[in-house]
């Protein structure tokens, strides 16, 4: 058959196209799922959202590796007092490259914290995730947030070709 070769090759480069939109989708979701779970103090669904390996990276805070140990961070007096005290974890949307099982995602993260009349921006940070599918599903491998206070460092991790 003359025609069978090249429909084979459509649907094959479909699937991978649906393929790449799902693993898309997963990174979004996943990435978008922080910060209502540490608004809502569910502190451990947001420390699964990293692998068992997995570590944060966090400006002023230090690394904390795995998802108990972010947990335990999130539960911490800092977090727990920023809440109570009225907060919103906002997260941007990403910028996505896909490498098979591999990804890179960067973007913005903004917490605004109530100030008694109304919110005001309290943490500003330049965000690299890199992230890996595993049984699962997708998960953080490492998240490095730095605060983008005109440190060179913050604007560096935000190109998908820098180094985090």
């Amino acid at each position: 058959m003359t025609g069978g070769g090249d429909l084979e090759g459509r649907l094959a480069a479909l699937a991978a196209r649906v393929l790449e939109l799902e693993d898309r989708e997963a990174i979004r979701n996943l990435i978008a799922s922080y910060g209502p779970a540490v608004d809502n103090g569910d502190t451990a669904r947001a420390g699964q959202t990293w692998s068992a390996e997995g570590q944060y990276d966090i400006d002023g805070f230090g690394v904390v590796e795995g998802p108990t140990a972010i947990a335990a961070l999130l539960d911490g007096p800092n977090h727990q007092d920023l809440i109570a005290g009225g907060a919103a974890h906002v997260l941007s949307p990403v910028e996505i490259v896909l490498a098979g099982d591999e990804a890179t995602a960067v973007g913005y993260s903004c917490v605004f914290r109530w100030a008694g009349e109304g919110f005001e921006a309290f943490r500003i940070a330049a965000n690299r995730w890199t992230l890996a599918r595993t049984d699962g599903g997708w998960r953080i491998e490492t998240r490095v947030n730095r605060l983008l206070n005109g440190a060179a460092q913050a604007r560096a991790i935000l190109g998908l070709s820098g180094q985090g």
